[in-house]
């Protein structure tokens, strides 16, 4: 059964079904499925690593094995394009695990109910706990049950940004050069906006 996080609308669910397996194979992990339609239709797929660190070129080899399964079983009555992307640094939060893994860092929940009058939560996520998700406002530590939420997302800090360098950079995925421009650029980005 997958969650509405990872898949939203009932086509959305349905494309999991199809794209799950395939992604699995190959090693890698669905991390979240959108169809979009407006004047084309868009089948956005997130995937990742188990342990996170998606490179471009899995992404295109996820997209012909995904491509070729859709041709097959052909859900999409549209002609459509395919999108398959990795999460991103500040990626949406689909599954329990996740909160886990991005202790410590800042988030933004949404749930799809009122909870103490209020949907919307930004706070640093505090871990798991059975079926919840702990998370740091104000107020305190709360937790907000799993099947509560409607949307979460990691909120984009330089500690994040560090946090993600780095463990590219343990992967082997950038070299130092490149690690120095980029850190570069993002303290040349950081004093721009303090003085905005």
């Amino acid at each position: 059964m997958t969650n509405d996080l990872i898949a939203k609308a009932a086509i959305d669910r349905r494309m999991a079904e199809i794209i799950t397996p395939v992604i699995e194979d190959m090693g890698f992990e669905l991390v979240r499925v959108r169809l979009m339609s407006g004047k084309s239709t868009t089948l956005q797929i997130m995937a990742d690593k188990p342990d996170g660190g998606i490179e471009v070129d899995d992404c295109g080899e996820i997209s012909q094995a995904v491509g070729a399964v859709l041709d097959v079983e052909d859900p999409i009555l549209d002609e459509y394009t395919l999108e398959v992307s990795s999460p991103g640094i500040d990626r949406p939060l689909t599954r329990l695990k996740d909160f886990e893994m991005f202790e410590g860092y800042e988030a933004k929940i949404e749930t799809a109910e009122m909870i103490d009058g209020r949907r919307r939560f930004k706070g640093a996520l505090a871990g798991i706990e059975e079926d919840e998700v702990l998370i740091n406002v104000d107020e305190g530590t709360i937790g907000l049950k799993f099947e509560w939420l409607s949307d979460a997302k990691l909120v984009l800090t330089d500690d994040l940004i560090k946090e993600m360098l780095r463990q590219r950079k343990a992967a082997g995925a950038i070299d130092e050069t490149k690690f120095d421009e980029i850190s570069d650029e993002l303290d040349t980005d950081h004093s721009a906006e303090g003085d905005r």
